[in-house]
């Protein structure tokens, strides 16, 4: 599938290539390999739970770094384009922001989902979380490997460093919390493996799909992420949005238009900005209140010398 799929891209490198400068290998390949392979909701409907998913992946990532590979030999010099991915991810906030489980377990969320794909194609391997969650549960279960499969030291060295851009495709947040999962053979799953919980606010706005809640400081934290933790990359957000929460006859788009006005306000905040933030909703309240309690005691100063 490899090869067939970079003959594909390289047909289309060729085709349309004068034109088009702006390449994605692959659109959310967390779907792909989860909802096709683990899930079976989504084409091709298979249920392989625990081990269909991570072997989908692992080749949609070889696939990625070779259509990569070929653009950069074969067509860069001559087309002057870029090869990205979009990867889709959701950001995980711990329940308890004191608590190390909890903190540890919203981490692990999001290397589950985002990084599952990124840290490979940034850093050459998958996220040691992964590797070492779904490595001990192998163990557990008696298999003689991992069911997570590994790259050799060629194709990581191969993998790493093939994205010009990253695209980012994100919706909504949850909160996590650590939640242990049995590891017998039979409940294995790509979810199970992830020992978590993923809980909502209530005080969320009512989404219109069950899943999509809008929580736009979570678009922020995972853009930080993605900064941090690949070198900050350049980034085009692929993919967001809201449904609609009703039926309408006519045009009633005010909720989607307050996420998109929410979400964008989010990804436009600066430094600065958060500092005068923190200005704004600390350190005002601050000094009003000490004004306050100055005038006060000015004020009875002065009424004890009147008296």
């Amino acid at each position: 599938m490899v090869n067939h799929f970079n003959e594909f891209a390289n047909l289309c490198f060729e085709r349309f290539g004068n034109r088009i400068k702006y390449w994605m290998t692959f659109n959310n390949p967390w779907s792909v390999a989860v909802e096709g392979y683990e899930t079976g909701e989504h084409a091709p409907g298979l249920r392989l739970r625990g081990t269909g998913a991570y072997k989908v992946a692992h080749h949609i990532i070889k696939a990625h770094a070779k259509v990569w590979h070929t653009y950069d030999t074969q067509w860069r010099a001559k087309q002057k384009g870029m090869v990205g991915i979009s990867l889709t991810g959701d950001w995980g906030e711990p329940v308890d922001i004191t608590n190390q489980k909890d903190i540890e377990a919203a981490e692990r969320y999001v290397q589950f989902y985002l990084g599952w794909f990124a840290t490979p194609i940034f850093h050459g391997d998958y996220p040691q979380v992964m590797k070492d969650f779904i490595g001990r549960k192998s163990v557990q279960q008696g298999l003689g490997t991992s069911r997570l499969p590994s790259f050799s030291p060629q194709e990581k060295s191969y993998i790493k460093g093939t994205c010009d851009f990253l695209g980012v495709g994100h919706f909504t947040t949850r909160y996590i919390t650590q939640k242990n999962h049995p590891s017998a053979r039979s409940s294995s799953s790509y979810f199970t493996d992830r020992d978590l919980a993923e809980l909502v606010d209530p005080r969320w706005p009512d989404p219109g799909s069950e899943w999509l809640y809008s929580v736009p400081w979570g678009f922020r934290r995972l853009l930080n992420f993605v900064k941090s933790q690949y070198g900050n990359p350049m980034i085009y957000v692929t993919e967001n949005g809201v449904s609609e929460k009703m039926l309408c006859t006519e045009l009633c788009d005010d909720w989607r238009i307050q996420y998109f006005k929410d979400y964008t306000n989010e990804m436009l905040k600066d430094p600065l900005t958060s500092h005068m933030e923190m200005v704004t909703e600390i350190v005002v309240p601050t000094v009003c209140t000490l004004s306050i309690l100055l005038s006060a005691v000015f004020l009875m100063f002065l009424l004890r010398r009147r008296n």
